[in-house]
């Protein structure tokens, strides 16, 4: 399980960063590989040279080895191995370039000139030198950009910000008044798509033009089906509130977030390929190759579970699953919320696992009931008096039913919720709390609809979710 802790720790360390981190990492290695080669070639040319064309054919084979690749991403790659062999010629012949120096009256034999004109063949060297470098420069930045706008239009075609979607059949309720409390530093109820979490294994974004999409349904079915995007936006299509958890969330982590979804009833899809007696599993897959397996039970008992086109009211942004993704209020992400969806498979648990599971990750995986203090921060120092105390509760398809504070370890109080938008959402909440001076430890719990609260007991998120109460300390005074 070593894979997994080092997967828990670049997601609590760098967050949504970890990718980019990742990213500078590589960068860092292949230049020490290329600065190597290039000490390599003053006498081992062919060496070095191999080596410039191996690591532009093995980038070359990752970029089409995704499986939404197509033979045109491997040309970055190779124009990059090119410039990168033919700078090394070029700036290794100039160099170690002689000029024929003229040797000075008497000089012996094999001696160079230290007079005029040899300093004028060391300028002219140097010159010589830094124009081929600039040339070089000059041809691995036309390489590059020749390679980009090659794959620019199909990119483009990727993002979906051209397209407009149609109006939903079922269009999500008008929230509540006070639905969201707007008190500063309080997450917000419908949280800014610039904000959302992302937890995915997708090294870079999958673009996938909408144009090519197709999605797959198959496996125990009567009838399979085939959809194009085109399709999917002319099928009824429903809106709804929906508030998604990632199963990395640690307690009081910040891998939550809301937002009104558009899309296609997944439920409704099932039902017209007729899925088979004793399947019990929706193993989906995305464009890069990722699968999750969905519990069949949790699709078809009614609740809304989507294949999801849209996010705040625009489809879908290619780095949350554009041009479709599974939504399934409820479950976590890793066993729901498949981005960049193309294929569904229904199946049985017993037969086939999905990327995670076969982790040793739980295959069923309901979210926990969870609250996190959002104001104050941990460690602030707050005045004295009237302190505002609040923050968000979830336990998705089964609603938050109650929250309370307590300080200092005494006795639990109450907070007064917000109104609820329904039990696949999450709620705001506010206490107002008398603070004394001195240091203080703030703690909340919630309690879900099916009466259970949350335990103090603390869990890590392996294997299906963490637990523990979310506390924090501030200074009052």
């Amino acid at each position: 399980m070593a894979h997994l802790g080092l997967k828990d720790f670049a997601i609590r360390t760098f967050g949504s960063s970890d990718k980019l981190v990742l990213l500078i990492g590589l960068g860092a290695v292949v230049a020490a590989l290329a600065a190597a080669l290039g000490a390599l070639a003053p006498r081992h040319s062919r060496t070095a040279l191999a080596g410039f064309a191996a690591l532009g054919l093995l980038a070359a084979v990752a970029a089409v080895s995704r499986p939404d690749a197509v033979p045109l991403d491997a040309l970055p790659s190779l124009a990059a191995g090119a410039a990168g062999a033919v700078a090394l010629l070029l700036l290794r012949r100039a160099l170690t370039a002689r000029l024929p120096v003229p040797l000075g009256h008497g000089s012996p034999p094999g001696e160079r000139s230290t007079g005029p004109v040899a300093a004028l063949a060391v300028g002219t060297g140097r010159r010589g030198f830094l124009r081929t470098g600039a040339l070089t420069l000059a041809f691995a930045a036309v390489s590059g950009g020749v390679g980009r706008t090659l794959t620019a239009a199909r990119d483009a075609a990727a993002t979906g910000a051209s397209l407009v979607l149609p109006r939903p059949a079922r269009p999500a309720p008008p929230l509540p008044p006070g639905a969201d409390l707007g008190i500063p530093g309080l997450s917000p109820f419908t949280t800014p798509v610039a904000d959302f979490y992302r937890v995915d294994t997708a090294l870079v974004v999958p673009r996938v033009p909408h144009q090519d999409w197709r999605l797959r349904v198959h496996g125990l079915v009567d009838h399979p089906v085939e959809l194009t995007f085109q399709q999917v936006l002319g099928r009824p299509l429903t809106e709804r509130d929906i508030t998604l958890t990632c199963v990395s969330n640690e307690v009081g982590g910040p891998y939550a977030g809301h937002a009104r979804w558009l899309g296609a009833d997944l439920a409704a899809l099932l039902r017209e390929a007729g899925v088979q007696a004793g399947a019990d599993q929706i193993l989906s897959r995305s464009a890069d190759g990722w699968t999750c397996g969905t519990p069949i039970e949790s699709v078809l008992d009614g609740r809304d579970a989507l294949l999801a086109v849209g996010m705040n009211g625009r489809p879908l942004p290619p780095e949350h699953g554009f041009p479709a993704r599974m939504i399934v209020p409820g479950l976590y992400g890793y066993v729901s919320a498949t981005k960049w969806v193309t294929e569904i498979k229904i199946t049985r648990f017993a037969d086939e696992q999905a990327y995670w599971t076969r982790r040793g990750w739980a295959d069923h995986a309901p979210i926990k009931t969870a609250s996190r203090i959002d104001v104050p921060k941990a460690f602030a120092r707050v005045a004295t008096g009237r302190v505002v105390v609040a923050g968000v509760a979830w336990a998705q398809h089964r609603g938050v039913a109650a929250v309370e504070v307590r300080v200092d370890g005494g006795p639990w109080k109450a907070a007064r919720l917000a109104p609820s938008t329904g039990p696949d959402t999450w709620r705001q909440w506010r206490l107002d709390w008398d603070a004394t001076p001195g240091r203080h430890s703030l703690e909340v719990r919630a309690t879900d609809a099916t009466g259970h609260t949350q335990t103090s007991a603390r869990v890590a998120p392996f294997p299906d979710g963490a637990t523990g109460r979310h506390s924090l300390v501030v200074t009052a005074g």
